[in-house]
């Protein structure tokens, strides 16, 4: 399989690209990047350590890789503020967006390739990617909520002291302000964590609290986030290379399930080598049904705002 990284010299890129090479799942991994300069000194450093890792092709360069891609994963675009919502990302990015899109219809896509959006606001940019593509929607694919998810189960795990592989949580929703957590699913090992000593409502929602603002933390501290970001990414495309038929909250574009419609965001999603295979309208606390239904309402108003500006439907 070979993977296209569109902003492989950047942060997010570069660490995606870090995470595939050890996971050793792709054949080809190629960095694309304005700063040509940059991909290429990623790629070289990259090179250097596969005898190590994988027999693996690492390669950059611009969107003559794209026609013999199997993933193109876009993870260009401007960084977010520390004080700055995804979705105020919107109009600083979407124009950028739609010019990344131009290029890579204009390279051609080969007809079962997987768009892999991991750009922000995702959700808004992941709905426009699957208008603007000539691909089915279900090849189109967001991170969504699974770094969201990965580091919700890293905090519950710090604060409750348990090993962070046997914690299982979900957030759905918009990968955003408005995204929820999944309690009612919350479990350690298959075990209720609603039943761990120690484990409280006030607790619940601090965790909360601090995922949600995890990016913005990330931001503060050190510029940018990078590493879970590049493995959230790594999880999703091993998903789909080994046709795992795996069950990740991640972004696409809905018809129906919980009810919701016309709008990219996050649900239980089964993703294997054709992308979207299904979604799954598990059993939600009636609560976390409505707040998921918000959360759609929320994106599709930005979302309606910005079809206005660039055309759509």
């Amino acid at each position: 399989m070979k993977v296209s990284i569109i902003g492989g010299g950047g942060l997010v890129g570069s660490c995606a690209a870090f995470a595939l090479q050890c996971g050793g799942i792709a054949r080809e991994i190629a960095l694309l990047d304005l700063n040509a300069d940059l991909a290429g000194g990623h790629a070289l450093d990259l090179l250097h350590g596969t005898p190590s890792v994988a027999d693996q092709i690492i390669t950059s360069g611009g969107y003559e890789h794209i026609p013999d891609s199997d993933v193109i994963c876009i993870t260009a675009g401007l960084r977010r503020k520390p004080d700055e919502s995804r979705l105020d990302l919107i109009n600083r990015n979407v124009d950028l967006f739609l010019s990344i899109l131009d290029s890579v219809k204009g390279a051609g896509v080969k007809k079962d390739a997987i768009c892999f959006v991991v750009s922000n606001p995702v959700d808004i940019l992941t709905y426009l990617a699957a208008q603007r593509l000539d691909l089915p929607t279900s090849r189109v694919i967001g991170l969504g909520t699974q770094l969201d998810t990965i580091r919700f189960r890293s905090l519950i795990a710090q604060e409750m002291k348990l090993p962070p592989t046997q914690v299982k949580a979900l957030i759905l929703g918009e990968h955003g302000d408005s995204m929820l957590p999944v309690w009612s699913y919350a479990s350690v090992n298959g075990l209720p964590l609603d039943k761990f000593p120690g484990w409280n409502p006030n607790k619940a929602t601090e965790l909360f609290t601090r995922t949600r603002g995890s990016g913005a933390e990330v931001i503060k501290k050190k510029g940018g986030a990078g590493f879970a970001v590049g493995i959230a990414i790594r999880d999703v495309i091993e998903a789909i290379a080994l046709d795992k038929n795996q069950v990740l909250p991640v972004s696409s574009v809905q018809n129906g399930c919980y009810g919701i419609r016309n709008v990219a965001l996050s649900v239980p999603t089964l993703v294997g080598r054709e992308g979207v295979v299904g979604t799954y309208e598990i059993d939600l606390w009636p609560k976390e049904v409505q707040q998921l239904r918000h959360s759609g309402t929320v994106l599709r108003q930005t979302l309606e705002t910005v079809l206005k500006r660039v055309g759509g439907n």
